[in-house]
């Protein structure tokens, strides 16, 4: 069994050490460092080369995007979990537009916290179908342009894909679902990054939320 080494990134004690005692109850996870905030967690991240870093948004000092903005400027390709509440919706868009492998609610469950995990040390990037809702609302709500303003963009294809990967779901599932090989699948998903100037599916989630081409 592979071990995971974790980083938990949270001003809050008591944040930290819940995350702490589920992690542990993982034989596949080991807590490497704590940080209080987003600079302790840039030095401290250069020292003990998580594999996954749990990052808090609103934190004293650095917060967790300009950590993470830190992290992508310094080609760190350390994944990173966002841990957030129920009123962070517009942070969490930028956290998408900069990489951010999933959202956690820090009163999530076990069994969410290992799934968000495991799947970001495989680089691939799980947006639960609520998180996925509360961001496209908050999209909605925010944004002044027409929703249809990418449309033509993307193909009808290209766009029903980005919205099986908005709402979480994987090459092989989509590729099920089409009845179409996963290779081709994947092949879709080099053209929509191509097409939206990015290089990973939670830039172009972010992407797509931005031009409106993706629909609730």
């Amino acid at each position: 069994m592979s071990l995971y080494n974790i980083m938990i990134v949270d001003d809050h004690y008591v944040v930290r050490e819940g995350l702490k005692l589920i992690l542990e109850t993982g034989e596949q996870f080991q807590i490497v460092g704590e940080a209080e905030n987003g600079q302790e967690a840039l030095d401290l991240a250069d020292t003990v080369k998580p594999d996954v870093i749990l990052m808090d948004l609103n934190m004293p000092v650095m917060t967790g995007l300009q950590a993470m903005e830190e992290l992508k400027r310094r080609n760190n390709p350390t994944p990173v979990i966002i841990l957030t509440t129920y009123n962070e919706d517009e942070l969490m868009i930028q956290g998408l537009a900069l990489g951010a492998k999933g959202y956690l609610l820090k009163d999530t469950n076990r069994e969410n916290l290992f799934r968000n995990i495991e799947s970001a040390v495989r680089g691939e990037t799980l947006l639960s179908a609520d998180i996925m809702e509360r961001v496209m609302n908050a999209k909605a709500q925010q944004s002044a342009k027409p929703a249809a303003a990418g449309a033509g963009l993307l193909s009808e294809r290209e766009a029903y894909i980005l919205q099986c990967v908005a709402r979480g779901f994987k090459s092989k599932e989509i590729a099920y679902d089409l009845g179409i090989a996963e290779r081709t699948v994947k092949a879709h998903l080099t053209s929509i990054y191509n097409k939206l100037g990015v290089d990973s599916r939670s830039q172009a989630v972010a992407s797509a939320l931005e031009r409106g081409i993706l629909n609730r």
